[in-house]
């Protein structure tokens, strides 16, 4: 049930603005901090790179959980963003069950 239905029932936030507005606040804090545990924050060609919201910030997800925000190459980030809505879309892909076993390779 998780695998196939892990996003699909969070609504909209009213608080969008003030997330975005507290990830835009606490990015470079939290980009030390989060270099203190687990080395210094990915960059490419000296480009740091893009702080992805696990739990998206628009559907509740908390702007500064360190468990939350993942770093990505922005080329990534860009594909992430284009597939998460398809989650919360009526009938799409992410609602179908998958494989019998999703992690296998």
């Amino acid at each position: 049930m998780a695998i196939t239905h892990c996003c699909c029932d969070y609504p909209k936030v009213a608080d969008l603005r003030w997330r975005r507005d507290t990830w835009d606040n606490a990015r470079k804090r939290f980009r030390q901090e989060w270099g203190s545990e687990f080395g210094a924050w990915p960059s490419t060609g000296g480009t740091l790179w893009t702080g992805h919201h696990i739990f998206d910030l628009a559907h509740g997800g908390a702007p500064t959980a360190t468990g939350n925000v993942l770093p990505v190459p922005d080329a990534i980030h860009k594909v992430f963003n284009a597939e998460y809505p398809a989650c919360y879309a009526p009938g799409g892909k992410w609602l179908t069950p998958g494989p019998e076993y999703p992690y296998v390779d």
